[in-house]
Order: C-alpha cells, then structure tokens, then sequence
C-alpha cells in the first residue's frame, strides 16, 4: 500500500513539475514530440547560414530577402488549417497531414544535402522544408487549441507554456551542436543528419487520438466553415489584437547583416555561434517559465508595453558591438554577444506567449485549425515585412559581406521603429492576457495608451528551421 501511494504521488508530482499539470497521455506525448521536433530542426541552422553565406556567396540583403521568400509557407497557414478542417484524408483530420508533413520535411533537407547548388534551389528546398513544418504546426496547434479551451481559469495558459517549453527544450539539446558539428563535418552532411528529424513527426502521427469521420465533407459543410470564420474575424475582439500584433512584427530587423558581421567582420567560429544558441535556448526555456510563473495572469498591454520599452533600449546596446566601443570599455566581444542575445531572448520570449494564448482563447469550435492559422499568419506576415523591409534597407545603405560601416544607422532604425505600435496599445484587451475572450467589450479602444511600447525579435524565423536559422543571432532564421 505504501508503495502504491508512492508511486502514486511520484507520479502527481511528476505531472504537476514536468506536464504542467496534464496527464501525460500518449496523445499529450506524441503533440510534444512534434514540437520537440521543431526544436531539434535547429541542428541545421547555422549551417544553413553559412551554406548561404559562403558555399552561394550571397550578400546580407540577400540573404534577408529568401528568408522572406521560405517564410511564405506561414503566410497561407490559414489554407493548411481549412483544408485539415474540413478535407479529411481517409476518414481523418490530423494524422495524415501529420505524414505528409514529415515526409515534406525529410525530402527538403535531403534535397539541401546533394542537389541544391544554387539560390534558387536552396529558396525552394528551404520553402519546401518551411511548408512541412507549418503544415505539421497547423495541426499540433488546432490539437492544443480544442485541449486549451478545457482548461479551468487557474490552468490557462499551461498547455501553450508546455508546448512552446517543449520546442525551446528540442532548440537547447541541438544548440551547441549546431557550431561544434560545422568544425568537424560539411554543412551537406548536417542537413544528411537534421533530414531524419522529420520523419519521426510522421511516426508519432499514430499517437494522435482521432475517430475516422464517416460522414463526407459537402458544400454546405464548407459554408459553415466559412460562416464561421466570417463571424469570428469581424469582430473587433480579434482583428483589433490581430492588427497591433502585425504591427508589431512588422518593423525591419537587422538580423542578416548581424549575423555577416559577427562572423566577417568579429570573426565568430561556429562552434562559438552554438554557444550563442545554447545561451539562447536556455534564455527561451528561461522566458516560457517566467511567463507561467508570475505573468499568465498580468494584461496584455502591460507585457507588450514594458516588453517593447525595455526591449527598444537594451537593443541599443548592440551599437557598442557594432562600433567596438565594447573593447574599449575592456569587455570582450564574445562575452558582450552572449549578455546581449541572454536578455532580448527572454524578453522576446514572454512578450509572445501572450499571443498564443490569446490566439487559441479566440478559437471557436469547428474551425480551431484555420482562425488559429489566421491569427498566427497575420504576425507571420508582419515578421516577413519585417525582414523585407530590413533587406531594402540593407541595399540602401551598402551593407555588404564586407562593408558594415553603415550598420549603425540600420541598428538605430531597428530599434527606434519598434516604438512604432506605441499608439495601438489599446487595441489589445484591457482585461488579463489569459481571461477567456468575449465579444468587443473585451477591447477598450477609447482607453488612451499608455507610453510603454513593444518589440519582439521575430518570433516568425524561429519557426522556420524552428527557431530560426537566424533568430536573434532567428525562429529563430537566422524557427
């Protein structure tokens, strides 16, 4: 008896510590995988970028303009989350766009090892592996979001916390490797290794709890949806958060020419790089906690302003690196990097989770998959702007792979224009971040803002090659 209260309580305290308080059903299990996935995919990541970089020779502009092109996947997510809705493949809504997907996955990164030798491939060998990852995301998101919608007011937010923690945990295991591995082997035999990684997406698809649909999809079906989601995106309790948060994610980043800077110009090995990213990945594990320790329950206006104030002044600090005043204030570049990415990461990482949460708390039943996407692919979007416009930047000023005398400027316009969303504050709930949402009362848009502000390193190339293959050197690029 004794042992059996043992175990019993072993296993409560197990589910309460590692699982947030969710029974770790095979399901539950198999859902993590699929984001644990998304992390280790960032094996490839800097590979990636120095496969671009030095065997393409591409300039930073360019660089920053195909991350753009791969991010086009995410912008259509709404389309993957219909047609998983309501096409189902064989009786089945999930587990076959969850094949598919790793399938997608394995066949992109394995194109990258052996045919890919020019910009052009590598875009569409790239974009192939960005569609499988949105494709399989699409999926594991609707799952969260029908299980989110259960949760009682003190569990709100776990679910996603879990998850996105999941992901960050898969980014921190591959981290470091993902330097140390490029000192010893060619970036085609990483992308040989990172092509398996999709398949095992693909293998937990079984674990996926789903009764076959007997009925056959039909036009009036089809309608539904459509009603559906006509009625939920006109109101101004969604499309209000969802513009602030376009906005936000819109601002031009300077990640491309920061990540040909550290390495041309500072002389960052790849095996220093995978510290930067095993700083990071521990820093985004680091900001999932924090949320769901104090800030689950704190408003929305309150993370995003505070989030973007500090993040605005902190990331002024990268003007030290880049004009070497560091040096002269006896800290070392390396020791200055690693501090400056630590801190942005976990704030970037708290000022997102509200956004999921919000996003699933939106969802009505039936259409889980496709607002979901909707909502993500509206920050999507607002992240590929954001490396487009950082790009035409880049042309603007002459920032090549050798000339970084302009950088500065680019660093200031970066950091400067995240203040941007300042006056849009108010389209975001007054009401606690994680409160279920209701109709418009929730959005007080006569509330004058308040003068706090709002940034966060785009979480859209974290996605990517998951967390991106240049995220916050994105995502991640450069998930």
């Amino acid at each position: 008896m004794f042992i059996s209260l043992s175990g019993t309580s072993l296993k409560n305290s197990l589910t309460k510590t590692l699982f947030f308080g969710h029974e770790p059903t095979p399901e539950l299990l198999g859902i993590l995988v699929v984001y644990f996935v998304q992390g280790i995919l960032g094996l490839a990541r800097l590979a990636v970028s120095f496969f671009l970089k030095d065997e393409l020779g591409l300039s930073p502009a360019e660089v920053s303009a195909l991350f753009g092109i791969v991010a086009l996947p995410w912008i259509v997510k709404p389309l993957f989350g219909f047609i998983s809705d309501g096409l189902p493949i064989l009786g089945y809504r999930r587990r076959p766009y969850l094949i598919l997907s790793g399938i997608l996955g394995a066949l992109s990164w394995a194109g990258l090892a052996t045919i890919v030798q020019t910009s052009t491939a590598a875009t569409l060998a790239l974009a192939l592996g960005s569609l499988s990852v949105a494709i399989g995301d699409v999926i594991v998101d609707s799952l969260v979001v029908e299980r989110a919608r259960a949760e009682s007011q003190g569990e709100v937010g776990s679910l996603q916390s879990l998850c996105w923690g999941t992901s960050a945990f898969g980014g921190l295991i591959t981290a470091y490797f993902s330097g140390l591995l490029l000192e010893h082997f060619s970036t085609r035999t990483i992308f040989w290794i990172t092509a398996s990684f999709p398949l095992i997406v693909s293998g937990v698809a079984w674990l996926i709890a789903e009764s076959p649909i007997t009925e056959k999809p039909d036009l009036s079906t089809v309608k539904h949806q459509f009603e559906e989601l006509r009625k939920a995106i006109t109101q101004k309790a969604i499309w209000l958060p969802a513009a602030f948060v376009f906005i936000w994610q819109a601002t031009p980043t300077a990640d491309a020419a920061f990540f040909f800077f550290t390495t041309n110009e500072l002389g960052f090995e790849p095996e220093f790089l995978g510290r930067v990213r095993l700083v990071t990945s521990i820093a985004s594990l680091v900001g999932v906690w924090l949320f769901h320790r104090f800030l689950k329950n704190v408003p929305f206006r309150v993370i995003f302003g505070w989030s973007t104030l500090l993040s605005a002044v902190l990331g002024m600090s990268m003007l030290l690196l880049v004009t070497h005043t560091n040096r002269a204030l006896g800290i070392d570049d390396h020791w200055f990097s690693i501090g400056d990415n630590l801190i942005l990461t976990v704030m970037g990482q708290i000022a997102y989770m509200p956004v999921l949460v919000l996003a699933a708390r939106l969802c009505p039943p039936g259409v889980e998959a496709t607002l979901f996407a909707l909502l993500m692919s509206i920050s999507n979007l607002g992240g590929l702007l954001s490396y487009q416009f950082g790009a035409l930047l880049m042309h603007l000023m002459g920032i090549t792979q050798t000339n970084f005398s302009n950088l500065w400027i680019l660093v200031v316009i970066a950091n400067v224009s995240t203040l941007l969303p300042l006056p849009f504050l108010s389209w975001l709930p007054a009401t606690d971040a994680t409160q279920p949402s209701e109709p418009a009362t929730e959005i007080d848009t006569d509330t004058t803002p308040t003068n706090l502000g709002q940034s966060l390193l785009p979480e859209l190339m974290s996605e990517l090659v998951p967390q991106s293959l240049l995220q916050q050197p994105a995502e991640e690029p450069v998930e």
